[in-house]
């Protein structure tokens, strides 16, 4: 049996045997490959990808706070549809007290006797998470008021959005 560890032999194999080392020859690009990127490749990547954000999340958060303004005045014509079958049905608008569960369930308010309801399925919130609100008489110009406070949440803020002021 042959020991390959053997110190003398080993020495001797190596002195009958010059080492020999082949080179290919690759063009740079491809001996990269190997090694990964560089920092100024990944900083250039990174930077990119940043002036991209820049650019492009505000515009897609705009658009998220336009579809809000344009679901809310979608409900709250939605509502005043269901009010207007309200009236037609009882001569009146529900009271600020009754509110808009009027729409769903019969008030029990005795002059409401005309009642053929639900008129709606189900009362929704406002795209911001609140209760939409609605007060007869109105004080707008209206015959009620239904409105959302809007992002903001404050009465009177810029951002209510009403059913006196959904063309704007």
């Amino acid at each position: 049996m042959m020991n390959h560890r053997h110190p003398a032999r080993s020495a001797a194999a190596h002195a009958e045997r010059p080492e020999t080392r082949t080179f290919t020859w690759r063009p740079r690009h491809e001996a990269r490959n190997g090694r990964g990127f560089t920092l100024i490749e990944i900083m250039v990547v990174v930077i990119i990808i940043g002036l991209l954000a820049a650019v492009i999340v505000p515009q897609v958060v705009n658009k998220v706070d336009e579809a809000r303004v344009t679901k809310a005045k979608a409900d709250i014509q939605s509502l005043e549809t269901a009010l207007t079958e309200y009236r037609l049905d009882n001569s009146v608008y529900p009271s600020t007290d009754d509110g808009l569960q009027a729409l769903i369930q019969q008030p029990n308010d005795p002059a409401v006797t005309h009642w053929h309801g639900p008129y709606i399925q189900q009362l929704s919130k406002d795209p911001w998470g609140r209760e939409y609100q609605y007060e007869y008489p109105g004080t707008h110009g209206q015959p009620y008021d239904l409105y959302t406070l809007g992002a903001d949440g404050q009465p009177g803020g810029n951002d209510t959005i009403g059913n006196w002021n959904l063309t704007n």
